[in-house]
């Protein structure tokens, strides 16, 4: 049932039961009203009576019967339409005219205060007033009129009220009806220009326009807020479909030739079983190594994957610090005869507290993927490996450097060392390391460059910097939102 229709039969219903309710409130006031006419009438006739009912008692009790004519005569003329009663201070009735029966019980004349009182005798009811005659021969006059005097008034405004009652039911029905549907055609049109929306198209092609009524409106915000919703999970599922595509496809190609290595190997060891200790003892590190490269390579896709997939949700404000000291401790932990140095800002100094809006374990992934790649590269032939670690800030940045002692990168090939497999000929890693830290550097809004330490000599010649710059957060901002870009495990580089 349309709203309209259902809105136009509960106007139909309702109304008419107000119209009868008030009316039975009106229908009261009216009787009651009536009543007190009628009784007003009785009083202005006892109050005309009174004197000439005296008059016929003092002539009655004298034995003057022409007189006690006249005073008869002048009682029934000024009684007019109203019964009259007369009885004598011994009770004995007088004069009786109207309709009023004989054997009704009359009430007592009290004071000159009391009111008319309902009398019943024969199925009908009478309104009856009392009043005491007061003089040398005193007695009591009664005057009636019949309750049902204002019968045909009462019935003529039932009559009204039951008419107006008949009419107000369809032309109720009928003005809803019409109002509703000018009020619900807002709502229609917004129906309708939600079912002819492209689901592809999505909430850039729900246009509403405001139309001044405020519950359309509030649900035309709604669907829209529902549909961006829609649009960016719908973004999300795709992109993680295209994620997960681009992780077989490479996990696929990459883990082809250690997978073959593997076999070769095996097939070696299957085919000689007699084969010398020493050739056996370099297939089977040979075998290590490749399960090692492995691992790594399943791992670091992994991560870069879940780089390209994670929520703004997971973002918040954090100390750089905390990440940065943290993986110098896991990197002393693993590499203990390295010659590490470290300047990192002290607490509660200048500046301390580099606070950048970040994810806790992308930061973490970038500072172990430096420190690790320093530490393999880091040294030169026969010496031992040494890395300086740093961070300080510069103006509303955050700066992470990375210091190693190795043969350097040329200027020429800086570049594609964040590229994806991108590997030195006797790197043992998996060449997604350096990838990793320009993923998430990008994912915080910041950048990752490749220099050579300061005081290098020739310039260009050994060591290698890699300078991370974050932008530090205020108060008053405390989110940033993602880059665009979420595609690193799908990047061909």
């Amino acid at each position: 049932m349309r709203l309209a229709t259902r809105i136009a039969i509960w106007a139909a219903v309702l109304l008419p039961l107000l119209v009868l309710a008030t009316s039975a409130l009106l229908l009261g006031l009216v009787t009651h009203d009536l009543r007190n006419e009628q009784d007003a009438k009785l009083r202005d006739r006892a109050q005309v009576e009174l004197p000439y009912v005296r008059a016929y008692l003092n002539a009655d009790h004298q034995g003057r019967s022409r007189v006690e004519q006249n005073q008869h005569q002048k009682v029934l003329g000024a009684a007019l339409d109203v019964g009259i009663k007369v009885a004598d201070a011994s009770g004995n009735e007088l004069l009786a005219e109207g309709q009023l029966p004989a054997a009704v019980a009359l009430p007592p004349a009290t004071t000159n205060a009391a009111g008319p009182v309902t009398v019943r005798a024969a199925g009908r009811a009478w309104r009856v007033l009392a009043r005491p005659v007061v003089g040398a021969n005193p007695g009591t006059l009664w005057v009636a009129a019949p309750a049902s005097a204002t019968a045909s008034q009462v019935s003529a405004v039932r009559g009204r009220i039951i008419l107006v009652t008949l009419l107000a039911a369809p032309i109720a029905g009928l003005l809803a009806y019409g109002l509703a549907r000018r009020a619900t055609a807002p709502l229609s049109r917004l129906g309708r220009r939600a079912a002819a929306l492209d689901p592809q198209a999505g909430a850039a092609d729900f246009d509403h326009r405001h139309s001044g009524i405020g519950e359309v409106d509030e649900l035309a915000a709604a669907l829209t807020s529902a549909l961006a919703r829609y649009d960016d999970q719908a973004a999300r599922t795709a992109q993680a479909l295209e994620t997960a595509r681009s992780f077989s496809a490479a996990a696929s190609h990459e883990l082809r030739t250690p997978l073959m290595g593997l076999q070769t190997n095996l097939d070696v060891l299957s085919a000689h079983p007699d084969l010398p200790a020493a050739d056996r003892a370099e297939i089977l590190a040979d075998l290590r190594a490749d399960h090692r490269r492995l691992l790594d390579l399943l791992t670091a896709l992994r991560t870069l994957a879940r780089g390209d997939l994670v929520e703004q949700e997971a973002f918040g404000p954090l100390d750089l610090a905390e990440p940065v000291t943290a993986a110098i401790g896991e990197l002393r932990r693993r590499w203990p005869e390295l010659d590490l140095t470290v300047d990192l800002p002290n607490p509660g100094g200048p500046a301390a507290g580099l606070r950048v809006y970040g994810w806790e374990a992308g930061l973490r992934i970038v500072c172990d993927n430096l420190l690790l790649n320093a530490a393999v590269h880091g040294h030169l032939p026969g010496q031992p490996a040494r890395v300086a670690v740093a961070l300080h800030r510069e103006a509303d940045h955050a700066v992470l450097t990375v210091d190693d002692a190795g043969p350097g990168i040329a200027q020429a090939e800086r570049a594609a060392v964040f590229d994806r497999f991108h590997r030195r000929r006797d790197s043992p890693g998996s060449g997604l390391g350096l990838t990793l830290v320009a993923q998430q550097v990008a994912l915080h809004r910041g950048s990752v460059t490749v220099t050579t330490p300061p005081g290098t000599t020739p310039p260009g010649g050994t060591g290698c910097r890699f300078e991370v710059r974050l932008p530090l957060v205020s108060p008053e901002a405390l989110t940033l939102p993602l880059p665009a870009r979420r595609d690193w495990i799908g990047a061909t580089g």
